[in-house]
């Protein structure tokens, strides 16, 4: 699994009965955030087809909630075991859900900015924020990887993650040569707009687009590094409950630690 993910940039893990076990605790308490007023004012996006819901769930650092007890489940005994990173502490869940239609233009978007999520899945890296007028991309979060962990059951074309495969590799070496030499505390100053942009062009171009789809119970993670996004909702979708939930952990990690992850 480990050589799968260092050459895909993603890797996808069977159904585990635990994992079913702890969702069903967990389900109800995810969907609810979308219903929370002043979450769905901080988080309600492209005119209501997509609750974005950063750490919107109150979750434990074990990933308890509610007494449903830590999360368990073979992506977990991956990044203990595999990823070395067996003191790990989960950062609030991100309760992402796209509903019928996603994604619909805000008011404030641009229309380069429309079509590039409409074309290219609105494709990032995580960690890489837009800071100032201008949006200049600085590196402010240093994360040790991304889990995804479906709520709901859907097909393919509902709104899936979706990943350029091998990009890791490509971002990797751009973060490198940007910032080898320069002090870590500095890191997060560094204006990487024109090199990530050079970056992900090159994946664009070089790396083969895949779905990422998974059922509840199933689980995939991603190399932190690894370009992503989320899909159009296709006509004729389906989804239960009419929407798309899935509950992404980013946990910070060592900045050191991030820059040579495998």
């Amino acid at each position: 699994m480990l050589a799968r993910l260092q050459q895909r940039s993603w890797v996808r893990f069977d159904s585990d009965p635990a994992l079913l076990i702890w969702l069903k605790k967990v389900h109800p308490l995810a969907l609810a955030t979308a219903q929370d007023p002043a979450l769905r004012h901080d988080w309600l996006r492209n005119n209501g087809t997509w609750f974005v819901g950063v750490n919107a769930l109150a979750n434990d650092k074990d990933g308890s909630i509610a007494g449903s007890g830590p999360m368990p489940g073979p992506a977990m005994d991956f990044i203990r075991q595999d990823l070395g990173l067996d003191d790990i502490k989960l950062d609030r869940a991100q309760v992402s859900i796209c509903y019928p239609g996603y994604p619909q233009r805000d008011k404030g978007d641009s229309d380069s900015a429309f079509q590039f999520r409409l074309t290219r899945d609105a494709a990032h890296v995580d960690g890489l924020h837009p800071v100032g007028p201008d949006r200049r991309r600085k590196l402010l979060e240093f994360q040790g990887f991304l889990i995804g962990i479906p709520v709901t059951k859907t097909d393919e074309n509902a709104s899936p993650m979706v990943v350029w495969e091998g990009s890791h590799q490509i971002m990797r070496a751009m973060f490198r040569k940007t910032l080898v030499g320069i002090d870590q505390t500095d890191w997060p100053m560094v204006d990487l707009t024109d090199a990530y942009q050079t970056a992900r062009r090159a994946a664009f171009e070089t790396c083969r687009r895949v779905v990422v789809h998974a059922h509840p119970g199933q689980a995939y993670l991603l190399h932190p590094m690894a370009l992503h996004g989320v899909a159009p909702w296709q006509k004729g979708a389906r989804a239960e409950e009419s929407q798309r939930a899935i509950l992404y952990f980013r946990p910070d990690i060592d900045r050191a630690a991030w820059l040579t992850t495998a």
